[in-house]
């Protein structure tokens, strides 16, 4: 291949990672939105508009600690090529697609994670993987929820505690204006760990092909616009059949509930990317959800709309590494 045509190869590449990352966003719109929406805090239009903004601004906020784990954590050096790389994106695009049409909250993350460790294994089996990288990865996907539903209910209980003697009327009041607060923390913290994991791959990319030394520290600047650009137009196009399953089927949130849950989520996120971990900005909030649910009764969680998502994340990563491993072969085949 000469010069000219691998070139147009990356920036088709390119593309193909800025459109995940806009499928991010409009997938995992409900996860920043659902909430503020189902509690009748913000119209769609607005809270899409607010989440839009802080996917963005989370651009000033976090330092690349994800985008270096996605680029450089999970594959061993001198493996990934262009092929890897659409196998990746690839498989990807289809899972979230699928779970997308079918209204199902599933991990664009997991599904990222999954399609490259599905490409790499097609290429030099499991011994190309970094352990590390995988290990933390996969620890969080039990992890994240868990933290999510364990702060979730905390925050539940402190606040019921501390509001007692309050009139409900007046606790509704407050927290209608609390949850713009947690719901723009939410929409940071989601901007701020899943924009990375395009511009890690866009990184490791880069790299492959040589437009980009192994030994630089941070990527291009551009990539780091592009990425939350992407994602932030992504979210302000919503994804409005799963805000209906995570806003209004696992369990009914009034105000006080909804800013219970974003604010355990939006520190479990903001946790996670100051450790450079990669993780599930779905499984964290449906964690959360459930937290503050289970806190009324165990009956006010629909734990069948719970446990369809559970399966869903179960099957992100074999799913979508499944069909990377064909993307590749098939990629291998054609060009």
């Amino acid at each position: 291949m000469d010069s000219q045509a691998a070139l147009w190869v990356v920036i088709l590449l390119v593309a193909l990672a800025l459109a995940f990352d806009f499928m991010n966003g409009f997938h995992d719109a409900a996860n920043s939105i659902a909430t503020v929406v189902s509690t009748g805090v913000l119209k769609p239009t607005q809270a899409v508009l607010f989440a839009a903004f802080f996917n963005f601004v989370a651009i000033f906020v976090f330092h690349l600690s994800v985008a270096a784990t996605v680029g450089k954590g999970i594959v061993q050096p001198g493996i990934v090529d262009t092929h890897v790389v659409f196998g990746a994106l690839v498989g990807a695009i289809s899972w979230n697609f699928i779970t997308w049409y079918y209204g199902i909250p599933s991990s664009s993350s997991h599904a990222l994670i999954g399609g490259i460790v599905g490409a790499v294994i097609a290429k030099s089996g499991a011994g190309s993987l970094v352990s590390a990288g995988i290990l933390k990865t996969f620890t969080f996907i039990f992890l994240s929820p868990f933290l999510g539903f364990l702060l979730g209910s905390l925050m539940m209980v402190l606040v019921a505690n501390l509001f007692k003697r309050s009139r409900p009327s007046k606790v509704d009041k407050w927290f209608r204006r609390f949850q713009l607060v947690s719901a723009g923390a939410y929409s940071l913290g989601h901007g701020g760990n899943d924009a990375q994991k395009t511009i890690g791959i866009i990184w490791m990319l880069l790299v492959a092909t040589g437009y980009l030394s192994a030994a630089e520290t941070t990527p291009p600047t551009w990539t780091i616009v592009c990425c939350y650009v992407a994602i932030g137009l992504g979210t302000l196009f919503g994804g409005w059949r799963i805000v209906k399953t995570m806003g209004q089927k696992i369990t009914k949130l009034k105000p006080v509930g909804g800013f219970c849950a974003e604010t355990g989520g939006a520190i479990t996120l903001f946790l996670a990317t100051s450790l450079g971990i990669p993780v599930s900005t779905t499984h964290t909030i449906t964690g959360a959800i459930v937290g503050v649910g289970s806190t009324q009764r165990a009956s006010a969680v629909r734990w069948g709309v719970a446990g369809n998502i559970v399966w869903a994340w179960i099957l992100t990563i074999p799913a979508s590494g499944f069909v990377a491993a064909i993307a590749y072969w098939l990629s291998m085949q054609i060009f």
